[in-house]
């Protein structure tokens, strides 16, 4: 399932995927100069920066593979589930129940 801000980052577009992506970056370099001085408050930080910086990556990398497209501009979600080929199994039976009963007299 993906969370809120996965699907935000889903939704964006490339530039904005690369914006965010530098934004956070800097982030997590002021966060490491804080830490190396002495100054850094909250530890947690760092690790929620790095997993948001992993997040913009995955995004992009999906795209580049073609798993998850740019959703369209209605805003509906599109199908990720392939489509079922109709029925063809069934039909295939079918067809070799007939032949056997052919060869069989």
């Amino acid at each position: 399932m993906a969370s809120g801000l996965t699907a935000q980052l889903r939704v964006s577009t490339e530039e904005e995927l690369h914006a965010k992506l530098a934004e956070a970056k800097e982030e997590l370099f002021n966060l490491r100069f804080q830490g190396a001085t002495g100054q850094l408050e909250s530890h947690g930080r760092l690790r929620a920066v790095r997993k948001e910086i992993a997040r913009i990556y995955t995004v992009m990398r999906e795209r580049e593979l073609g798993i998850i497209t740019l959703v369209e501009e209605s805003g509906e979600p599109e199908d990720l589930e392939p489509e079922q080929p109709a029925a063809t199994v069934a039909a295939g039976d079918a067809a070799g129940d007939t032949e056997a009963e052919e060869t069989s007299e």
